[in-house]
Order: structure tokens, then C-alpha cells, then sequence
């Protein structure tokens, strides 16, 4: 039976997207590149999982990833065009500006009635039109909705390092949808599915939005590359690799009122996200989580319109 919270509204109907739908109109997108990973690392998990004593956003300053493996986002994928109601702009990636990554805008008039955004973090590691027709209740919604590619995916610049310097293109591209012309700075909201979601909890610790809608997130980096171990790019043998990329070890650091989305035929919510919501409220943040019915793609069209009745409490 899904879950719903009493502060939350209703649910939607079941959708079954596949991950070939969802990026339909990426053409050349090799049928392999949408199947899991068969390797497994055999990473020892702790048994307990470290609760970080730093701020995430403090730790991040401090910490560097070291990549043993340079490779590219690892997922087949063509040159990004412009989906039909988006417009095709670029911005800053990496924690310094140092790449120039595609991202798709939906169109809007700036006016002096500033207008809430939504930063959308796409799942995969390859970006798609049909991630982008996905976005068209934000907009239709008031929204203004920018769906940032990361590094290395689709042919663009830049590293592959599962999560962490991801997370940067994330924060780097909420700078740059914050201070186009008409933007409210004050209801930015953040949303994403799949390895969009995980990002989505890290940057939510890095910086304040107005609220998150983590959709099927991972939180336990240990868990995610013990199954895609050909991910692992790198060092593996130094632990704080792997806390720097789970959110569980930072609940914390949680910057905003936060709603955890999943699909009732998805793996349910463990002891990880139970832990992370714990470590959150502990420290005094709203977390809350809810299922909807579908699968783990399935689930992101009703889950996208959950989300805007989540951010409206907050716009």
C-alpha cells in the first residue's frame, strides 16, 4: 500500500515508461547502454554507516576525488540538439567553471513578476529528448525548468567521476538558472530521478533550495557501485571516496524541506533511507517520503506532478 503523508496530497495513476522512452529522440543510444551492470565490486560495506561530524558543504571544500580512471559518462549517447519547447543554452560546469556543458531551458518571458524555477536532474548517465518532455507539467505548472547535462555524457567535455564532480555541475548549473533575467531566487526548487535524485540529496546538503524532490535516489554509494562496478573510476580502497558520494552520511547537512519519491515497484525504502531521514530530522530538517504506483521509470511522470504539489506548499 503506498504511503502517503497526511501533509502530502493524493497520488497518481501507474505509468510504465521504459529507459528507452524516457530517452527517446537520443538516436544511436545502444540497446546495451540501458541495461545494468551483470559486475559486482564485492565492496565491503561498513556495518554501520558513518555519520559525517562536518557540514557536507564544508567536507566538499576540503575533499578532492582522485580519479584513477579517466573515462566518460558510461552510457552510449549522441550530440545534444534542442527538443521541441526548450531552448538550447550552455553554463559553467565544475566547482570553477572550467567546462561549458549543454543544458535545455524552457522557454519563458522574464518579467518583473519574478517566476519560480526547477532545476531537474535527469537519471542515467546520458542525457535524452525524452528526459526533457518529461518537464513540460513544470512549466505548464508557472515553473521555469532548466535540465542541465553533466560531464563527459553525450560526447561534451569533462570526466566521469560517479557522483562527486557531478554534483558540482548540479550546484553550478542552480547558479546559473538563479541569475537568468525573472528568476524568484527565493523558490528555487530541486528535483531528479535515479542518479538524478542521488545528486539531487548531495546538493540539497551543499547549498540551500527553497525544497527537494528526490526521485528513487540512491543514498549508500557502497550499495549503487558494489552493482555497477565497472563505474568505479576512483580510489576504492580510500573509504572517504565513498562517504563524500552517500548522502545517508551526511542527513545533517539536509538545507531544505525534502520529500523522498518511489515507485511501489521499486526496491523499497531500506534501512539506508530510513537511516538518512533519521539523521535529518534529528538535526531538525522536514523529510518526508511517499510511494506512488509504477516501476523505477515508470513512476516519474506521476512523480513529477507530485512534486509540483510538493514545491506549491512552498511557492
Amino acid at each position: 500500500m503506498a504511503e502517503t503523508p497526511s501533509s502530502f496530497f493524493g497520488t497518481v495513476s501507474q505509468q510504465t515508461l521504459t529507459r528507452r522512452t524516457l530517452l527517446a529522440g537520443a538516436a544511436g543510444l545502444s540497446a546495451a547502454a540501458l541495461l545494468p551492470s551483470q559486475g559486482r565490486a564485492n565492496l565491503v560495506m561498513p556495518q554501520v554507516l558513518p555519520l559525517a561530524t562536518e557540514d557536507y558543504a564544508n567536507a566538499r571544500q576540503q575533499f578532492q576525488t582522485h580519479l584513477l580512471r579517466k573515462i566518460a559518462a558510461p552510457e552510449k549517447s549522441t550530440p545534444l540538439g534542442t527538443p521541441p519547447g526548450a531552448t538550447r543554452v550552455t553554463y559553467p560546469g565544475g566547482p570553477h567553471g572550467s567546462i561549458e556543458l549543454v543544458a535545455w531551458l524552457s522557454q519563458y518571458e522574464p518579467s518583473t513578476k519574478l517566476k519560480p524555477a526547477v532545476l531537474f536532474l535527469h537519471g542515467g548517465n546520458a542525457t535524452g529528448d525524452g528526459h526533457w518532455a518529461l518537464m513540460k507539467p513544470y512549466w505548464e505548472a508557472g515553473f521555469v525548468v532548466l535540465l542541465p547535462s553533466f560531464r563527459g555524457e553525450n560526447g561534451q567535455q569533462g570526466n566521469y567521476s560517479g557522483f562527486y564532480d557531478e554534483t558540482a555541475d548540479a550546484l553550478a548549473a542552480a547558479s546559473y538558472l538563479e541569475n537568468l533575467p525573472g528568476i524568484d531566487q527565493d523558490r528555487l526548487f530541486l528535483a531528479g530521478h535515479s542518479n538524478g535524485g542521488t545528486l539531487s540529496l548531495l546538493a540539497s546538503m551543499t547549498r540551500k533550495f527553497r525544497a527537494s524532490v528526490p526521485i528513487s535516489a540512491g543514498v549508500n554509494s557502497w550499495r549503487y557501485f558494489n552493482r555497477y562496478a565497472d563505474e568505479i573510476c576512483f580510489d576504492g580502497s580510500d573509504e572517504q571516496e565513498f562517504v563524500m558520494r552517500s548522502s545517508v552520511c551526511f542527513g545533517p547537512s539536509l538545507k531544505c524541506p525534502t520529500l523522498l519519491l518511489r515507485g511501489t515497484e521499486e526496491r523499497p525504502f531500506d534501512a539506508d533511507h530510513k537511516l538518512l531521514m533519521e539523521r535529518a530530522r534529528f538535526a531538525g530538517m522536514k523529510i518526508d517520503k511517499m510511494l506512488l504506483p509504477g516501476n523505477h521509470n515508470g513512476v516519474v511522470p506521476g512523480a513529477v506532478v507530485e512534486s509540483i504539489r510538493f514545491f506549491n506548499q512552498f511557492a
